[in-house]
């Protein structure tokens, strides 16, 4: 995954640079407002909806990528089991089930307290950051919701790097 492309951000909107990343690597986006931006990212598994929301109040860009799932009702235990299993080995951001809607959600926010400015590297960072983690834990979500595999099992099927060359 390489999303990573270095622009120059001096006094530039964290929503800007996110613009200027989406059409770089032309994901389909939507400037939603000054303070949102929504773009389609595609993934290995499936297409993946990532929304950046800069709030001035608390400083923070906030990240929602989020992808459909729609798990039967008895099946509700298992996921919850296992996001809390993957949540416990992910470092940055955390994955959350939003019933209602339908939608598994991972979320993380970046903190730029103190008049501290965004970068391209740091935003590019966290959108990857927030599809890899998607794609790695999507097969083990599948098979807990599709198969008799616990949610322990289910997850031995994440690999977070592959090693070597095929």
């Amino acid at each position: 995954m390489s999303y990573t492309e270095s622009f120059e951000t001096d006094d530039i909107h964290p929503i800007d640079i996110v613009e200027k990343l989406a059409e770089s690597n032309q994901w389909d986006f939507d400037r939603i407002s000054d303070e949102q931006i929504a773009m389609a990212v595609e993934g290995q598994w499936r297409t993946y909806s990532v929304t950046l929301a800069w709030s001035h109040q608390d400083e923070t860009l906030r990240l929602i990528c989020t992808f459909e799932m729609q798990p039967p009702v008895e099946k509700l235990p298992a996921v919850y089991e296992l996001l809390n299993l993957i949540n416990d080995r992910i470092w940055a951001g955390g994955f959350s089930y939003w019933s209602e809607e339908n939608l598994l959600v991972y979320r993380y926010g970046l903190l730029f307290a103190g008049e501290a400015e965004a970068s391209s590297i740091q935003i590019t960072t966290m959108i990857a950051a927030a599809v890899s983690s998607s794609e790695c834990y999507y097969p083990a979500l599948q098979l807990a919701i599709w198969s008799d595999v616990s949610p322990v099992k289910a997850i031995e099927v994440a690999i977070k790097e592959a090693y070597g060359r095929a």
